[in-house]
């Protein structure tokens, strides 16, 4: 799905992340199994490769067998730089995933060879709710530690080797994987729904591992920074953030105030800050995440 830069975790494992993990790996086997592999509609990385790989091979060569062959040992060639935690989570989750896809396609009375179980043979529904919930067990994987394909740690071993971004190497590779569709299947129809599947699973990954009201942080360089952090705080209530700074060309002493908010104190916090400076510049940027507490005592 989308690319990542993955971090090293710690050793520390927890029993809640596996169970997280399990259900993550679940959810994804129900949106590629009963939305996108009924309508031959693919996954994006390792998942889209393994839907495709299943279907020009033997039957005995299912997708379960792809998703570990071709995950597994990435996760384990990046060990070393991910580290033991990321490494045994991402096994786990995919294996859990190709069980889970196995079961269904095989085990469970549900039919997904000759159309969706929910969507039927609608190629726009299942595009568009496979990427979604394949999304949302991807996202759900990152956030706990995790990756559910290992194209986004090969991207992470090698994207800087050839000079270019994580995001630009899994990016090209699903380009390639979906040209490579289209010439096998003599059809550009799949390939294209499979690119709507693509960004309806990224925006879902963002989502999961972001949120929806992603939280705000404004800069601001002033030269009143008692005024106007009296003025923020007394609003707002939360704790602010001052450093010492001063101009380059003027050398006058500035202060710099960071200041956490939500996006509908913004137009606030710039009236406030004007008021009390003028001349006081402002940018803002998003926030992925918060730890900690930002009231002040």
């Amino acid at each position: 799905m989308k690319g990542l830069a993955l971090k090293k975790e710690t050793n520390k494992f927890v029993f809640s992340n596996f169970l997280v993990l399990a259900i993550a790996g679940i959810i994804n086997s129900i949106g590629v199994v009963m939305f996108l592999s009924p309508l031959k509609l693919y996954d994006s990385g390792f998942s889209g490769t393994s839907m495709l790989l299943s279907q020009i091979t033997p039957e005995y060569l299912s997708l379960s067998f792809f998703l570990l062959v071709l995950n597994i040992p990435f996760f384990l060639y990046g060990f070393k730089k991910q580290g033991i935690q990321f490494t045994v989570y991402s096994i786990f989750t995919v294996t859990i995933y190709s069980i889970s896809s196995y079961l269904i396609t095989y085990v469970f009375p549900v039919d997904v060879f000759s159309a969706s179980p929910f969507a039927e043979n609608d190629l726009f529904l299942c595009s568009v709710f496979g990427g979604i919930i394949s999304g949302i067990g991807s996202g759900l994987t990152i956030r706990f530690g995790g990756a559910i394909d290992g194209v986004e740690v090969m991207a992470v071993i090698f994207a800087k080797r050839i000079g270019i971004t994580v995001g630009t190497f899994v990016m090209i590779y699903n380009v390639l994987l979906y040209i490579t569709v289209g010439f096998i299947m003599q059809s550009w129809i799949l390939p294209l729904y499979s690119i709507i599947t693509y960004f309806a699973g990224l925006k879902t990954i963002d989502f999961i591992v972001e949120g929806l009201d992603k939280a705000k942080a404004a800069t601001i360089i002033t030269t009143r920074a008692n005024s106007v952090s009296q003025a923020l705080s007394e609003e707002f209530g939360t704790g602010i953030t001052i450093f010492s700074a001063h101009g380059f060309y003027s050398s006058e002493k500035k202060s710099v105030i960071y200041f956490v908010m939500n996006r509908f104190q913004i137009s606030k916090m710039k009236r406030l800050v004007h008021e009390n400076d003028p001349s006081a510049f402002i940018s803002i940027s998003e926030v992925s995440d918060l730890f900690g507490s930002v009231t002040h005592e």
